[in-house]
């Protein structure tokens, strides 16, 4: 097999060869000598199957597995040719030719390797900010919050249900005069004001009396999770059984052993401090996610210059132009699907940015390496089962599609990612 291959720069580079006729004549042969050794066939003793017959029965299979294991020996001659390794290999090679004439198959691949990267200097980079600052009433609120989720609800004696009040009540929904799944309940409490239901819903209930009863009209919303109810007008029938508020405990002792579990001697005072650590750190979080990453992404991808995989760049831009898709209109879409090149000119609008993003990717990977950032199975796996169970979903199956979808890797990458900016700004913040 005669093989060409050149670096276009220091992380990709092109390849050629043909697959010849003979070749692959070859490789089947072979195959098939090696198969009659194990394989099974009427007629014949073990070991003894002719290799005519194993050609003429499997030959489609050994034709495909000669064709592979000659491209496999191809891609490593081409990596040798160039001074690189297997393991320098990022992703699979991008076929640019597959042509086959004559059982010749003439082939030209583009071969891609990881980058070497080096951010002496990053330091430099990491913005300047202030560390946030908690006040005193923040902390009070966030306390009133906690008593009000542990305040107990009761029955209360009034007039009639308003804004504020728990209600707790039954109803049945219809559309169109017809009854529809998930419409009714008995016994339901619901906070009024609260938004947890339709627009219109809890607002239509204010001014009930106990054991009174009532037609709401609503509409459900355009973009209503289930598209059989969006967009329709519904009739809700109520009937208010009873009104309960919420009576908040003092922070006594015993509440305070409630809020603080694991502390021997919980107090006020240790209350305040753990609340003022959880409202800097969600504050740092916003800052980070708002300013200080963005910031820093930003002067990184200026200041550190590297070549990068073209397949990985094509991959991100691939991914955008898919994210994309549903924001074109249907006469765009119908285009793309005919026209190859106004596909590409779209596809390029996406380049610029697909550079930056991969760009900004193995820079991140190389400071998680210098700085010591890892990230362990089981925090992948419990960041893809909350997920799920935050999306009313079966976690297991949940998982099975990431890794259908080959989307593990990119939930560990966005881990990494979240650890290092906090790492990197935490310790900024510390060092002042």
């Amino acid at each position: 097999m005669e093989v060409n291959a050149k670096l276009t720069n220091s992380v990709n580079a092109t390849a050629t060869t043909t697959l010849k006729a003979d070749e692959i004549k070859q490789k089947v042969e072979k195959l098939a000598q090696k198969s009659a050794k194990n394989v099974k066939i009427d007629g014949f003793r073990p070991g003894k199957v002719p290799v005519a017959e194993i050609i003429k029965r499997y030959g489609k299979d050994l034709q495909n597995d000669a064709r592979g294991e000659l491209y496999r020996d191809f891609i490593s001659e081409s990596v040798r040719l160039v001074n690189k390794s297997d393991a320098d290999i990022i992703s699979e090679p991008r076929v640019l030719k597959f042509d086959e004439k004559d059982g010749n198959i003439d082939v030209e691949v583009e071969i891609s390797f990881r980058p070497s990267v080096d951010i002496t200097g990053y330091e430099e980079l990491i913005p300047s900010f202030e560390e946030p600052k908690v006040q005193k009433s923040e902390i009070d609120a966030k306390i009133d919050e906690i008593l009000n989720m542990l305040a107990p609800l009761k029955k209360v004696e009034k007039d009639s249900l308003e804004k504020g009040d728990f209600a707790k009540f039954d109803f049945e929904g219809f559309v169109d005069g017809e009854t529809f799944e998930g419409g009714k309940a008995e016994g339901y409490v619901l906070e009024i004001g609260s938004g947890q239901f339709i627009p219109g819903f809890e607002d239509g209930m204010i001014g009930l009396k106990v054991g009174e009863e009532r037609d709401i009209n609503v509409t459900f919303p355009a973009e209503y999770g289930a598209a059989h109810l969006a967009g329709k007008a519904a009739v809700f029938k109520v009937k208010l059984h009873e009104i309960q508020g919420k009576e908040t405990p003092k922070l006594d002792e015993e509440t305070l052993k409630k809020i603080l579990p694991n502390e021997e001697n919980p107090t006020a005072k240790l209350l305040e401090d753990r609340i003022s650590d959880q409202i800097k750190a969600e504050k740092l979080a916003k800052l980070v996610s708002d300013e200080l990453k963005p910031n820093f992404a930003k002067a990184a991808v200026e200041k550190f210059s590297f070549d990068l995989p073209n397949n990985i760049v094509e991959q991100e831009i691939d991914m955008q132009f898919r994210n994309n898709w549903m924001s074109f209109s249907d006469e765009e879409r119908k285009q793309f699907q005919e026209d190859p090149k106004a596909l590409e000119a779209q596809r390029t609008k996406y380049k610029d940015d697909a550079l930056n993003s991969v760009k900004l990717t193995f820079i991140i990977d190389e400071l998680a390496k210098v700085r010591n950032i890892n990230v362990a199975d089981n925090e992948i796996l419990q960041t893809i089962y909350f997920e799920a169970y935050r999306y009313g979903a079966d976690p297991k199956e949940h998982l099975e599609n990431y890794k259908k979808q080959g989307m593990i890797l990119a939930v560990k990458m966005a881990l990494i990612e979240e650890k290092l900016f906090s790492d990197l700004f935490n310790k900024k913040a510390e060092n002042k």
